[in-house]
């Protein structure tokens, strides 16, 4: 007779065990029924991301935004504590029925892998953002040069002017807070030209677990249960007014990270706030100078030689923050979080992040009269 372990320590307690059964047998077919949306962008575009989506974002963001901290990273941690101390106290009876202890994990997986995808994560289908603005996401090598060079100058010229020298690095004389509501603003604005970026119930929070955030490499992320944008509390400011600008890009839906790179950017360009622009030069700089040392070294050096040391001064401010997180563990975690990506369709996992590049260049044709090449990479 089959050993199982009593009602009250399940782990969904009195549920039946057929109806557990059923739950866990349900995620191969909920995996073939996401392959099947998966192929359909126009579908999901049209169906989830601009119709249920927005709707099951909002109520979240209207239940949880007002209030002042993050109500998901309290959740996780939660359900994360009990779940160990269950283990703790359970594991007698875990020994004796191991095979229903993994039916009920495999049951509670379908569950949150449902739920992840009912609340946001169907967004990884949809028609690409180039596509949907009419971007061309292709460039030659001295389309990208053209590029790096003007926003070289754009970030000497805007530091020069807020720091009154050009070897003092820009410190921005905001609080968190206020940058949070900047980038609410700017949204705001820019939602009037870009319908698709209108930011309705604002959920923008810092997270609680900033510092494990820090050490596992990440600067911010989406919480998919409760939609709220938690932004990396130990970030230098140098860096926050694009991440927040890149986590309410994925509130709104947009999932690829180059996509949610660029809409960072843009909202952060976009804002008539001097200290706000040149934190957008900045980052788009760095992309793309990763991009061309990538292909020359030499052009690379050779740009970076040309920017005022007082930019130079805030890269090494987030290089130095970086630094002195390193642990033999970010690798690890960030290994899983590129398996994510690619699970996700996201091909180039991390690297998806680099991809701006193609959408920075389009973006700035027009201003740096660039005719774009047919025959593009």
């Amino acid at each position: 007779m089959p050993v199982s372990y009593p009602r009250e320590i399940a782990i969904f307690g009195g549920m039946h065990k057929r109806l557990k059964n059923i739950i866990a047998l349900s995620l191969p077919l909920q995996f073939l029924l996401i392959r099947w949306m998966a192929a359909s962008p126009e579908w999901v575009e049209q169906w989830y991301s601009r119709g249920l989506y927005p709707y099951l974002s909002g109520f979240f963001r209207g239940l949880y935004g007002w209030v002042p901290f993050s109500v998901g990273d309290l959740l996780y941690l939660g359900l994360l504590g009990a779940f160990f101390v269950w283990l703790v106290r359970n594991r007698s009876a875990i020994r004796k029925n191991f095979a229903g202890f993994l039916r009920d994990l495999a049951a509670g997986f379908a569950v949150l892998h449902f739920t992840f995808y009912l609340l946001w994560g169907m967004n990884y289908f949809r028609v690409p953002l180039g596509e949907h603005l009419g971007m061309k996401e292709t460039y030659t090598g001295e389309e990208l040069s053209q590029t790096a060079r003007f926003l070289a100058l754009r970030a000497n010229a805007l530091q020069q002017s807020l720091s009154g020298d050009s070897i003092s690095p820009v410190e921005l004389p905001y609080s968190e807070a206020e940058i949070r509501q900047k980038t609410i603003d700017a949204y705001q604005s820019l939602g009037e030209e870009f319908p698709g970026f209108r930011y309705r119930h604002p959920s923008l929070k810092n997270s609680l677990i900033s510092t494990a955030l820090t050490y596992m490499g990440y600067g911010g992320y989406l919480n998919p249960f409760t939609a709220e944008a938690q932004v990396n509390a130990r970030l230098p400011l140098f860096r926050y007014p694009v991440v927040c600008g890149h986590e309410v890009g994925h509130q709104l839906g947009y999932s690829a990270e180059n996509e949610t790179n660029f809409i960072g950017y843009l909202v952060t360009e976009r804002n008539p706030d001097p200290y706000f622009r040149y934190t957008a030069a900045a980052y788009g700089l760095g992309y793309c100078l990763a991009e061309i040392d990538r292909r020359d070294s030499l052009e690379r050096k050779q740009i970076v030689g040309t920017l005022n040391a007082g930019v130079r001064a805030n890269y090494a401010q987030m290089q130095a923050f970086w630094e002195a997180y390193e642990n033999p563990l970010e690798p690890v975690f960030k290994a899983l979080f590129n398996r994510y990506l690619e699970v996700n369709r996201q091909k180039d996992g991390i690297k998806s992040y680099n991809r701006v590049v193609s959408l920075l260049v389009d973006y700035h044709r027009q201003e740096l009269q660039i005719t774009p090449d047919p025959d593009g990479p």
